[in-house]
């Protein structure tokens, strides 16, 4: 058995987890609210790189308030923790904008759906199987908690929809 920082692993599914839920209702809503192929996956592209850097960025400089604190025991690196948070979520980002590349609205927002879904699902799933053992709880808790963070985004671009 391998030991794995508990920083990096938080970082790890923080990570994939917000960039398939982001990435995925920004997709969602903006498709229902345009349907510009080109315009969606540029907005999904932006987002994804502006989110990564910026979640990369946030857990360099909140981990860093945690090391400048009197007696702090924590000794990880500081800039991996960053570079684990960006890589994340790029990687995890993508998964939903696929569809997008080869099907247009409404097919590619449904696949899109389907894609962060099973995303979110397996990511619970492999979390569970490597630690706690409950691998379907897991699974499913991330599934429904993503799952429906998610659809606000659809219901967003409905509501805006810009005709």
């Amino acid at each position: 058995m391998f030991k794995i920082n508990q920083d990096y692993f938080r970082s790890t599914v923080f990570g994939f987890q917000d960039a398939l839920v982001s990435t995925t209702g920004i997709v969602i809503g903006i498709s229902a609210g345009v349907s510009d192929k080109k315009f969606i996956i540029l907005s999904a592209l932006v987002a994804i790189s502006v989110e990564a850097l910026s979640m990369g960025a946030g857990q360099y400089l909140s981990e860093k308030s945690v090391h400048d604190l009197p007696a702090s025991h924590h000794h990880d690196n500081l800039f991996f923790g960053g570079l684990i948070m960006f890589l994340s979520y790029l990687v995890g980002g993508f998964v939903p904008i696929l569809p997008i590349f080869f099907f247009t609205p409404p097919i590619s927002s449904i696949l899109s759906i389907v894609f962060a879904f099973v995303g979110l699902f397996l990511l619970g799933f492999f979390k569970a199987k490597l630690f706690s053992g409950k691998v379907w709880r897991s699974a499913l808790e991330m599934l429904i908690i993503g799952g429906l963070t998610t659809l606000i985004g659809l219901v967003v671009g409905l509501v805006f929809k810009i005709s």
